[in-house]
């Protein structure tokens, strides 16, 4: 279920530059900021995973022989939110999130 956030007290200097980046986008004010909320949110996931796995990795846990290849992981994952997997998007600042 969506939710209303409201921010308050935000400089109109920086609304501005918001607004600014939207209109180059072809976007909404709306719609940048929810995609900036959603990369966010993508980043904070990657970082509760990778604790995860230091958490594991510490504890002595690996993986054995036939753990799935890491790529093949990663690309279900991004294919699960959305996002392409392929070896192309590796490097596009939307997958860094």
């Amino acid at each position: 279920m969506a939710v209303v956030l409201t921010i308050r007290d935000v400089p109109e200097e920086v609304r501005d530059l918001l607004a600014q980046q939207a209109r180059e986008r072809g976007q909404s004010l709306q719609a940048y900021l929810l995609s900036v909320l959603n990369r966010q949110a993508d980043f904070c996931r990657n970082r509760q995973l990778l604790a995860e796995i230091g958490q594991e990795l510490d504890s002595g846990a690996g993986a054995d022989q036939g753990a799935p290849d890491a790529a093949e992981v990663l690309g279900q994952a991004r294919a699960e939110r959305g996002l392409r997997g392929d070896a192309s998007s590796a490097h596009s600042t939307r997958d860094v999130a």
